[in-house]
């Protein structure tokens, strides 16, 4: 494949602590029961404010909690972070073996930007697609359409890496070849009932998958 999205929650960095801190911050803060950081995994990946829903069972309650997330995640959680091992170096490879990259996530562009940069990524791509800060393009069917208009991509000569069975689900709608990764927060089962192609067990087998 000549063109390369990936997902970055689950698939380019592990935001587990930034993540979980600030839903159970934003819970706490509206007075109701705290999970544990292992309970919210599922949180990683999808659009927050529909996992704010589904913890709260209320679209008010959840917008507030999103709110009182945000805060807490601009300043602090959103270096509460940390790259895989082996991401930086197939990156590195990739870019070197003439792909195309861009990073195409449900997490609000704003966020995004700041922490590829952070991680000091910005080099290897092309550009970073993410979700307004109102929920714009947080589905990733929708994400990925606006990246194939703006970038005018041929759909058959990209693929979609991600973690999750959206990430699978939107690049597939988008009639792009993906690969699902086994060392984020989807399972295996996730990734196969989504439709993906092909399976990556970790950060170093990239390179093997994508320069095929």
């Amino acid at each position: 494949m000549s063109v390369i999205c990936f997902d970055l929650d689950g698939t380019l960095s592990d935001p587990k602590l930034g993540i979980s801190r600030c839903i159970q911050n934003a819970l706490r803060e509206l007075g109701h029961p705290v999970p544990t950081a292992d309970d919210l995994t599922w949180c990683i990946g999808p659009p927050l404010l529909g996992s704010f829903e589904k913890l709260l069972g209320n679209r008010k309650e959840a917008e507030k909690a999103l709110v009182l997330y945000r805060k807490r995640f601009r300043e602090t959680g959103i270096y509460e972070n940390e790259l895989y091992p082996g991401i930086a170096a197939a990156l590195s490879h990739l870019k070197s073996s003439g792909h195309r990259m861009f990073v195409a996530t449900s997490k609000p562009k704003a966020f995004a930007d700041r922490i590829i940069e952070h991680f000091g990524l910005s080099p290897y791509f092309e550009a970073i697609y993410g979700s307004e800060l109102d929920g714009t393009r947080s589905d990733k069917s929708e994400l990925l359409g606006w990246v194939v208009a703006e970038e005018r991509l041929s759909p058959a000569k990209t693929i979609m890496v991600g973690d999750r069975g959206h990430d699978i689900a939107g690049g597939r709608k988008n009639g792009m070849a993906t690969l699902g990764v086994l060392y984020g927060y989807g399972t295996m089962a996730e990734l196969l009932e989504a439709g993906a192609d092909d399976l990556c067990q970790s950060p170093t087998d990239l390179t093997l998958h994508l320069c095929g």
